[in-house]
């Protein structure tokens, strides 16, 4: 895998990720569609990068969610990773994007708390101070001045994210719908691709003309002529196929059309005609028509993709109530210190260590 790919998926590993394990599922931006209107004041406190209603966030909070990051994927590629360009933009820019976005969503949905009347408990209120404690007894004291925290701030962040939380589960803790096994099935198949495509080093597609996707189909013909007089599948497979992968298992609604349709409608060991998709043309043999473990795994994810989408609709809407102010002269002009890779666990590893044992 080339450098510039590792780059890719880390920014995409990074909007996912840097939450820890926590309900949050929906990264929303400040500046995005439907959301609150962005409103450039002077009216901020010292160091507060923006102000939804009237909870503000300051800069310390940013440089504590932008050092979970940086410790992450720094040991995992180098610290040479955040000066990587990206189209006019290093991996550093979109996370101070990303943790923009974060943070909004956090300080929204601790104001959906409120709204709905979701407040922490006496014990939850111990464990942000106590996680508090944990991650301040952590950082050496060049990294505490560097982040400009104490932990008055670091309790505030855990409470906040701790109501954040426990305000998704209040909003879809009544959402538990029965999956049937035929919803959730999950299959297992091998197929041989001929594609209709290239992709050059760039990563720019050109489509085949007519006359190349004839030449493709022929050879898709003589490949399916091959395996129906007795050719060995797996051995066609190392042969022709120009897919990297092999074999797939997936559940409904999660692969092309054409693809999908073709493959649910497999017995075991029976072997499809060509089925034409966006990538190009495939042969596809089942392996096996019902997978439990994986169609219970799926059943899982269905209920919490439907869980995200109640939740989203509600936040949506509330979201669009607010008033928030982005203090932009200050955070674009904000810099955030490398870390020095010296201290152990993470914002988001510690939240998860000392909630989950009280779970």
């Amino acid at each position: 895998m080339d450098k510039k790919r590792i780059i890719t998926i880390v920014v995409a590993v990074i909007i996912v990720a840097t939450l820890g394990t926590g309900v949050f599922f929906a990264v929303r931006y400040l500046t995005r569609e439907g959301a609150p209107e962005i409103v450039l004041t002077e009216d901020f406190e010292k160091d507060e990068i923006f102000r939804i209603n009237t909870l503000g966030c300051k800069l310390s909070e940013a440089r504590v969610y932008m050092r979970a990051s940086e410790d992450k994927y720094s040991n995992a590629f180098g610290s040479e990773i955040w000066s990587k360009d990206l189209g006019g933009v290093t991996l550093e820019d979109e996370l101070k994007s990303t943790t923009l976005a974060r943070l909004a969503q956090i300080k929204a949905m601790t104001l959906l708390a409120e709204d709905r009347a979701v407040l922490l408990s006496d014990e939850e209120k111990e464990l942000a101070k106590k996680a508090a404690d944990k991650y301040i007894s952590g950082l050496s004291a060049e990294t505490k001045s560097a982040l400009q925290i104490d932990e008055a701030v670091i309790e505030k962040m855990y409470s906040e994210y701790a109501l954040a939380n426990k305000v998704y589960i209040d909003v879809t803790k009544d959402i538990n719908p029965e999956i049937s096994d035929d919803e959730a099935r999950t299959i297992s198949v091998k197929h041989i691709l001929i594609k209709t495509n290239t992709t050059d080093a760039d990563g720019n597609t050109r489509e085949f003309t007519d006359a190349e996707k004839q030449s493709a189909y022929k050879r898709a013909e003589e490949v399916l002529q091959k395996i129906a007089g007795g050719a060995d599948f797996d051995s066609m497979i190392e042969k022709y196929s120009e897919d990297s992968e092999n074999q797939y298992t997936f559940g409904k609604g999660t692969m092309p059309e054409n693809f999908e349709k073709a493959a649910f409608n497999l017995d075991s060991d029976e072997v499809s005609g060509i089925v034409e998709t966006e990538y190009g043309y495939h042969i596809i043999k089942c392996v096996s028509t019902f997978d439990r473990e994986e169609t219970d795994n799926n059943k899982t994810r269905i209920v919490i993709q439907r869980k995200k989408e109640a939740f989203n609709k509600v936040y949506d809407e509330f979201v669009k109530t607010l008033h928030t102010n982005l203090n932009d002269e200050l955070w674009e002009n904000a810099e955030f210190a490398a870390s020095d890779n010296t201290d152990a666990s993470t914002f988001f590893d510690i939240y998860n260590e000392v909630f989950a044992k009280s779970e």
